[in-house]
């Protein structure tokens, strides 16, 4: 029993020199950081699409995926503004599947979190280089955060860590916005409680000193669906799910109220193509009530250049490795439709 070391500790310092951004692609992602905030303040009432394969296998497919993506937000960037999921390590409670690009360099090869920390860094910059968009990841180990700091403007954290009190403490001393989803029992206190800890200054060890964070307002909902007791997915994107979620936000004290719909995974099963109507009905339901139109403003999509899912070694360039995602083409239908609704 016990850790055995494998490699050298890394030095963050070092890691941090490679990959960096020049001084126009620093301001370049400044000025999308504050659009960004202008958003999730209402100040902007554009709506948010952070969209993306559901794991980041692929450093080629997912650049010529982002390189797609900010064609069309050049032709809907008044209506929409969209943030490409990088998303490089995934929840695997159990230890068995693909973990990530982090584990992974190789999707087909060994573990080597050593390349892998280079291969996250290197993947975001390309992204934000090649195609001057800005990218979202998952916070999943929330140390890990330290070295791709300077480069993401959005975060995630899943439903099987908004409740450890780490993530809670880390997002309240971050740069970026943080959409915190509901836990996988769908419970909502759940996620208000952890929306509301990020919001505030707190006091913890993080990478072995004593910190204090400045508080993060804007941590927000982001609603997934949940399982009830017999496995069975229990969605929460529709109108009367909303109005609950509003009514939370309007007895709370929280800043920013801000909601996004995880149109994939409990909401949709799993059913990639499903994704196109929960948009579609969440966009009708905007127009039927105020408060639904004021706070439900994003989405959080799963799409790459192919539909679908493969596995490994047989997957079609593009296609998810993982869970199973809306091709190109439906993607672009539907971000067109949008940005007709606005």
């Amino acid at each position: 029993m016990g850790f055995t070391p494998i490699s050298q500790a890394i030095d963050t310092k070092e890691l941090l020199k490679t990959y960096q951004l020049s001084t126009k692609q620093k301001e370049l992602k400044e000025r999308r950081d504050r659009e960004l905030n202008q958003i999730l303040s209402g100040e902007d009432q554009r709506l948010l699409a952070i969209i993306g394969p559901c794991s980041a296998h692929d450093e080629e497919a997912v650049l010529e995926y982002a390189y797609q993506l900010s064609r069309i937000q050049q032709e809907i960037a008044n209506e929409v503004f969209i943030i490409p999921r990088v998303y490089t390590n995934k929840p695997r409670t159990n230890g068995d599947g693909y973990k990530g690009l982090l584990h992974q360099p190789s999707a087909e090869g060994h573990s080597d979190l050593l390349q892998g920390v280079q291969a996250v860094r290197k993947i975001h910059y390309r992204v934000i280089s090649e195609t001057g968009l800005t990218t979202a990841d998952e916070m999943l180990y929330p140390e890990n955060l330290e070295y791709v700091k300077d480069l993401l403007s959005y975060i995630a954290i899943g439903a099987r860590s908004v409740e450890d009190q780490q993530h809670r403490f880390v997002a309240s001393g971050i740069d970026q916005p943080v959409g915190m989803k509901n836990p996988t029992s769908g419970h909502l206190n759940v996620m208000f409680h952890s929306i509301y800890a990020a919001q505030q200054q707190q006091e913890f060890i993080y990478n072995n000193q004593e910190v204090k964070t400045s508080s993060n307002p804007y941590a927000h909902v982001v609603l997934r669906g949940g399982l009830d007791h017999y496995g069975k997915n229990i969605p929460n994107y529709h109108y009367e799910d909303l109005l609950k979620v509003i009514a939370l936000y309007q007895e709370s004290s929280l800043k920013n109220p801000f909601v996004v719909v995880d149109t994939n995974h409990d909401n949709s099963g799993k059913q990639h193509l499903e994704q196109v109507r929960i948009v579609e009905e969440v966009l009708n339901n905007r127009q039927w009530h105020q408060g639904i139109q004021t706070y439900v403003r994003g989405f959080m999509i799963e799409s790459f250049l192919e539909n679908g899912r493969g596995d490994i070694g047989s997957a079609k360039f593009g296609q998810s490795i993982t869970d199973p995602c809306l091709g190109l083409k439906e993607t672009k239908e539907l971000l067109y439709k949008m940005a007709k609704h606005q």
